[in-house]
């Protein structure tokens, strides 16, 4: 359940993250521990994986789209 907005979400949860200047994410755990809503670095590292997925897929649809 959730798996076919997965990919709507994670770029929404990017892009509110770049917009409040967040910056990459460094693994260092900084992150963990500023947070106000105590995420963990675990599910932080696993939405940039689940990101850079959704990116490789749609820049690869949209070549196949413009090969067309």
């Amino acid at each position: 359940q959730g798996g076919p907005e997965r990919e709507d979400r994670v770029r929404r949860m990017v892009l509110q993250h770049d917009a409040e200047l967040f910056g990459s994410c460094t693994q260092h755990g900084e992150c963990e521990a500023a947070c106000p809503k105590q995420i963990s670095i675990n599910f932080i590292a696993r939405m940039n994986a689940d990101f850079i997925k959704t990116a490789v897929t749609a820049n690869a649809d949209l070549k196949q789209r413009e090969g067309q």
